[in-house]
């Protein structure tokens, strides 16, 4: 059997392409894996929500096979891939002619997409769904999604994987955290990744000039490409104040030495695009406390081994009592990471994934 891998991988900076790089090499313990070949017994495609996967979404639709569904909301993708006639057509045979003006009006403010929820309330998922053989999503909403844009396709829920690195050690992780001007000591938050809206970066930002206030020690780290000038604009007076500390995106060996040098991750997604963050798996599994947005994204993370954060009227007030619980009280942000990480070892290995991913294959190939 030849699997044929079609995705972004390495050095594009997405996270499906970390993904996909540490899924490529497993599978190839179970059998032959080329990457984009011309030919292959059943492809395996990654579809996410960016312009990098158009050709892999168009060839998904020549040549069904298993699509690994990373974000359950394509619309954004969509809006960038067609034009006006293209997008209301599309929009109407997702959800039904009723619906016609709806579509004129979402392409006419499509410019507002990265934050109006009406985009995330509508995937557009219905005609790559119905011509895959199987789709893997990651979690239960994401499931959810693609059943009611396609109630006959076949779902199957495979947990976003994790690959434990070689960390750097503790003294590393201490150097590091005094070259960015962390005092020894203090509680140090981090939130990583490629900055859009939806990660609520602005509620962020507000909350910890608070939470800075009451706890004059802790530091917050920002690292990451900024998706839109419009929110680095925004942000710019907040990235100055007290206590901020400001990295562009990070290749992969800073990129652990800071996971390992803070102390607890905010990653909020809020609207949410069925997405399960594979920097919260990450950081989870290295046993540091992850704040995220209580969301059914989230569902199969137990209660005790993340901090859950309302979405809302109640989110900053809400993220702003939890980090400061957690500065507090360290102990107890000690041992939320713990099992996070167990939770992590448990479920999301990459031999399991590999395997799960392997055995679906399998069924395709006669």
């Amino acid at each position: 059997m030849t699997v044929g891998f079609y995705s972004p991988l390495p050095p594009a900076h997405t996270g499906v392409a970390d993904y996909a790089a540490a899924l490529l090499a497993e599978l190839r313990r179970h059998g032959r894996v080329e990457v984009a070949p011309r030919r292959c017994d059943v492809p395996l495609y990654h579809l996410g929500n960016n312009g990098l996967h158009a050709e892999i979404y168009r060839r998904a639709l020549d040549r069904p096979g298993v699509v690994a569904l990373h974000d359950a909301v394509l619309h954004h993708f969509l809006l960038g891939q067609l034009d006006e006639p293209s997008y209301i057509e599309e929009f109407v045979y997702n959800y039904g002619e009723w619906n016609r003006g709806l579509a004129r009006d979402l392409w006419r403010g499509r410019a507002a997409s990265a934050a109006d929820r009406r985009y995330f309330d509508y995937p557009m998922l219905k005609r790559v769904a119905e011509r895959a053989r199987a789709v893997v999503v990651h979690n239960p909403a994401a499931a959810r999604a693609v059943a009611e844009h396609a109630p006959g396709a076949r779902v199957v829920e495979i947990p976003h994987l994790f690959q434990m690195p070689a960390l750097p050690s503790d003294a590393e992780a201490a150097r590091y955290r005094q070259r960015l001007g962390v005092a020894p000591g203090a509680f140090l938050f981090g939130v990583f990744g490629y900055l859009r809206e939806s990660k609520r970066l602005v509620a962020v930002l507000e909350a910890f000039a608070q939470v800075h206030r009451e706890a004059p020690s802790s530091a917050l780290l920002v690292a990451g490409r900024f998706a839109s000038t419009d929110l680095e604009r925004a942000v710019a007076p907040l990235l100055t104040a007290p206590g901020v500390v400001r990295r562009p995106f990070l290749e992969e060996r800073e990129f652990w030495l800071a996971a390992q040098a803070v102390d607890a991750c905010i990653n909020l997604r809020y609207p949410a695009a069925g997405e399960t963050s594979g920097i919260a798996v990450r950081l989870m599994g290295i046993g540091k406390p992850v704040l995220l947005t209580a969301a059914p994204e989230c569902a199969r993370f137990p209660e005790d081994a993340c901090v859950r954060i309302e979405p809302g009227l109640a989110e900053r007030e809400s993220l702003r009592e939890h980090m400061v619980l957690l500065t507090l009280m360290t102990e107890v942000a000690r041992a939320i990471g713990q099992r996070g990480a167990g939770h992590v070892r448990q479920h999301h290995r990459v031999e399991q994934a590999g395997n799960q991913y392997w055995q679906l294959l399998r069924e395709f190939c006669t």
